[in-house]
């Protein structure tokens, strides 16, 4: 179910994001600027989602305790920190909200795959099976606070509130010495 909503939240903000780069018609003659937006708006919303799934399972691991397969973990988070580890350094760059939090989106990935090598290492040696529940529960309430905000910001954006990289008298000053 993660990877599917992953998939799906990741295709929209991509879709949106090349979208986004049309120039204005008779439909939007602003342009499509904002499709970007909207992307960080689905996968912030997306990812809240998730992590209320992911910490409401770990919760209930934590509660009730179950052996895992350290092996299997271990092989599963090398393949997941290396896929998504470079997925998100390719996505570090990006400048764009939809960009921002498609990059929180995967390293929320990357380290959830972290802990789960880290579980999986510690079950080797040690009988722990709450380290892996109390790792997802602490990773998913760091990405949540670091979404939460990206949501305020797009929110505030979306709403088109003057953006924080924007200086509205500079723009004023410059609109007034345009010369007619």
């Amino acid at each position: 179910i993660h990877d599917l909503g992953d998939s799906l939240s990741l295709g929209t903000a991509w879709y949106l994001d090349r979208k986004s780069k049309q120039k204005s018609d008779k439909k939007f003659s602003f342009g499509y600027a904002r499709f970007s937006l909207l992307g960080a708006l689905i996968n912030s919303v997306v990812l809240i989602a998730g992590s209320i799934f992911v910490i409401k399972e770990a919760v209930e691991r934590l509660l009730a305790p179950e052996q895992t397969d350290a092996k299997g973990m271990f092989f599963f988070a090398l393949i997941g920190i290396a896929v998504n580890g470079y997925a998100a350094w390719q996505m570090s760059g990006g400048k764009s909200l939809n960009e921002k939090v498609v990059s929180w989106h995967l390293l929320e990935d990357v380290l959830g795959w972290v802990a789960i090598l880290i579980a999986s290492i510690a079950l080797f040696f040690y009988d722990v099976p709450f380290l892996d529940p109390a790792l997802s529960i602490a990773i998913t309430l760091y990405v949540l606070w670091n979404v939460i905000k990206r949501l305020k910001e797009t929110l505030f954006i979306f709403l088109q509130g003057v953006p924080n990289d924007i200086q509205v008298q500079e723009i004023e000053e410059k609109l007034i010495d345009i010369q007619y």
